[in-house]
């Protein structure tokens, strides 16, 4: 594709003809007859890396014009680079399955987007999500890297999964992928809204910061397109409010969803591993055995519910999809029995609502006790990390206190962070040996809940990562009972 294709302004006349062989923002990626995209990033401005980007084959380059010396490329100069890179991806990579939905929210949107993709699976689609679990399709599991990864690679991926015959994508919106412009040149068919709560507060300046970004959604569902809002979250009159003004199609879901274009939970059944929902639609009630438990993993199931059934889906055919869901990785994701006779679970509960919900909702769940293993992130949020220390000690019989992903901040002072709030709280640095010992103290009817990690295989100890799964280790601590 020639450089003038791309852009719509900014390229010198005589670059217009440079051919472009791919485009990207990682001067590491660059191959010879590429775009680099020298972007402000949160630590370093890409403009320090343009001399490697141009080593390694690069014919041109994107900036705001804020390089301070030619770089000796043709040079495309846009106010907002950033939109401008991600509308130049959208062009060199136009290709996308017919149908793509987008999910925002603090906490719920890897499962959202998971269970949609399994009821459009069942309704006989061709489906794919995309998020924090990677691109998962019918015939693969790709890893991305981000919730919302950068342009080149959202584009390159969705281009990716149509020629693999995918017709349906469902994925997850992060705050710092619209605030950055990562999946502007998509146009989605439908949107959904589960939640805002404390999170990333490290990026954003403060909840209201955090919360404009989110909303950046609704400019790119189109116009009258459904948009699914959790009728239960703190925020949800907010963004029902935005949708309304952007000219979308409200439909309401949740406890405190109306009875008429929304789809309401009227009551939930706990079982020791499933729930039983009774849903109104329509003005018809009807009777779901959902496979999984916590009444959040209800709430998300309802918001995929929702989104499947507003995009034309036969009511039949979603409450078919839900009675067989399967669990998402990482997101209270069973790993097993121990010989006492509780049970052990997985779950990314990251931020302090996260965390409360998880803990609340295996409480029906557990008719003994709650044991809660947890850490938090370093180079994150600090406010966040004794409001989760009180969370966990009011929600939970027994606390232990453990590492996380620590990065490059010192691992105990974080700790120290979570005791000021969980001040009965065990400490026990190790998280394998955390694991087990909470393991080891289960009596029949008690609950393990390990928070934090979910899905990831590794820890991040100053800017190394070493080989860490919460579920391999839960799974050899329950064996070695046996």
């Amino acid at each position: 594709m020639k450089l003038g294709d791309l852009f719509d302004t900014g390229v010198p006349g005589d670059a217009a003809s440079v051919d472009i062989a791919g485009l990207t923002a990682d001067s590491r990626a660059v191959k010879p007859g590429f775009l680099f995209a020298a972007l402000q990033g949160v630590a370093a401005h890409g403009r320090d890396f343009v001399a490697q980007a141009k080593a390694n084959g690069a014919v041109a380059v994107l900036s705001a014009g804020d390089l301070g010396a030619d770089p000796g490329l043709a040079h495309v100069v846009a106010a907002d680079a950033r939109r401008a890179f991600a509308l130049a991806a959208s062009r060199f990579f136009p290709r996308r399955p017919g149908v793509i939905v987008a999910v925002t929210g603090t906490n719920g949107k890897s499962s959202t987007v998971d269970f949609l993709r399994q009821i459009w699976t069942h309704a006989g689609k061709r489906a794919a999500s995309l998020g924090t679990l990677g691109a998962i399709a019918p015939s693969s599991v790709i890893d991305v890297g981000h919730t919302t990864p950068d342009p080149a690679r959202v584009h390159a991926l969705l281009t990716q999964l149509a020629g693999e015959g995918v017709t349906h994508v469902a994925m997850e919106a992060s705050s710092h992928g619209l605030e950055q412009h990562r999946i502007d040149g998509l146009s989605f068919a439908a949107g959904a809204f589960t939640n805002l709560t404390q999170d990333h507060l490290d990026y954003h300046r403060d909840m209201a910061s955090y919360r404009d970004a989110k909303l950046k959604l609704w400019a790119l569902v189109e116009e009258g397109a459904p948009a699914v809002i959790n009728a239960d979250a703190s925020e949800g009159e907010v963004f029902e409010r935005a949708a309304k003004t952007r000219g979308l199609d409200i439909y309401l879901c949740g406890w405190r969803a109306p009875r008429a274009h929304a789809l309401k939970i009227v009551e939930i059944q706990p079982r020791p591993n499933a729930q039983t929902m009774t849903l109104l639609w329509a003005g018809k009630e009807h009777k779901i055995e959902l496979p999984l438990i916590g009444e959040f993993q209800a709430l998300n199931a309802v918001c995929a519910a929702t989104l499947a059934l507003a995009l034309g889906e036969t009511a039949e055919t979603v409450w078919a999809g839900l009675d067989i869901l399967l669990p998402v990785r990482g997101r209270m994701e069973h790993v097993g029995r121990s010989r006492s006779g509780g049970h052990v679970f997985v779950d990314y509960a990251h931020t302090p609502d996260g965390l409360d919900v998880l803990l609340r909702a295996a409480r029906p769940h557990a008719p003994g006790r709650i044991i809660a293993v947890f850490g938090c992130g370093g180079d994150r949020d600090v406010d966040k990390r004794a409001k989760m220390g009180v969370i966990a000690q009011r929600q939970a019989d027994v606390v232990i206190v453990t590492d996380d992903n620590p990065r490059n901040e010192d691992a105990a002072s974080i700790r120290a962070g979570i005791l000021r709030g969980a001040t009965s709280a065990a400490e026990i640095g190790d998280r394998a040996e955390a694991i087990r010992t909470a393991i080891a103290m289960m009596k029949p009817g008690d609950a393990v809940m390990i928070a934090g990690k979910g899905h990831e295989t590794g820890q991040i100890v100053k800017g190394v990562v070493h080989p860490f799964s919460d579920q391999d280790v839960a799974r050899a601590a329950l064996e070695e009972q046996t």
